[in-house]
């Protein structure tokens, strides 16, 4: 069985990136589909090494998940080559994403979800419930399609 890899991209990977990484993969293990890893990155490398935003963490952890393992990471191009589809949180992230493809865009990237993840990070603990509850139905398409 080959496994397939899936990373999903934010600007910094503390808010919407690891809530979709912790959404997807719980989901991904709750549907018995267990050649897919996910993991997550931001387009820049300012919190590398941190863990997701605390309001993102509880926010999880209101819906039942676990995000505390999260550590953030920078997108690093040559991962195009190690990928099986990349994710972006909104149309600025995917616009970035392509562009760094380049000509070697083979791997697909999309959007995560069918319109833009708003960021949640100058909102308040509504907005991370928002964007959760947008991502989790999100999941369940990429469910379906990864199936």
């Amino acid at each position: 069985m080959s496994v397939r890899h899936v990373e999903v991209v934010c600007t910094g990977n503390i808010c919407r990136s690891p809530i979709g990484e912790v959404v997807l993969r719980a989901k991904l293990a709750e549907a018995g589909i267990d050649d897919v890893v996910v993991t997550s990155s931001g387009t820049g490398g300012w919190h590398s090494g941190d863990p997701m935003d605390p309001r993102a963490a509880a926010a999880l952890a209101r819906h039942g998940y676990d995000g505390s393992a999260h550590r953030a990471q920078e997108f690093r191009s040559y991962w195009f080559g190690e990928r099986d589809l990349v994710l972006a949180m909104d149309s600025g992230h995917l616009s970035t994403l392509v562009r760094r493809a380049g000509a070697e865009g083979a791997v697909p990237i999309d959007l995560f979800a069918e319109t833009d993840v708003p960021d949640p990070y100058y909102g308040d603990d509504t907005n991370f419930d928002e964007v959760l509850t947008q991502i989790e139905k999100a999941a369940d398409l990429w469910i379906t399609r990864l199936r």
